[in-house]
């Protein structure tokens, strides 16, 4: 049976689940490299997270095969947190 326009196949959660274990401990790990400067774990741990949560709404939200209009919805609140990245960032400088 082929995938027809509106079908598509469906997204190896485990794979996934199995990113975001391995960004969890590499978090926590990063939160013990003592030789690390603040804002550099800092930027590290909000790196880490944007890309936690970038994976949660493709895959586990099916934002991936959604279409256009509905992404743009979802990207609404990002200037929002760019603000809240860009205060903690002030607070570690």
């Amino acid at each position: 049976m082929t995938a027809g326009a509106g079908e598509h196949s469906h997204p190896r959660y485990m794979l996934i689940w199995l990113y975001l274990a391995l960004l969890t401990a590499a978090e926590v790990g990063v939160i013990y490299l003592d030789f690390l400067e603040k804002w550099m774990i800092v930027t590290s741990l909000l790196i880490m997270a944007s890309w936690k949560a970038l994976l949660v709404a493709l895959y586990y939200m099916h934002l991936k095969f959604e279409p256009n209009r509905l992404r743009l919805v979802a990207l609404a609140p990002l200037p929002a947190v760019a603000i809240m990245i860009v205060i903690i960032m002030m607070e570690y400088v």
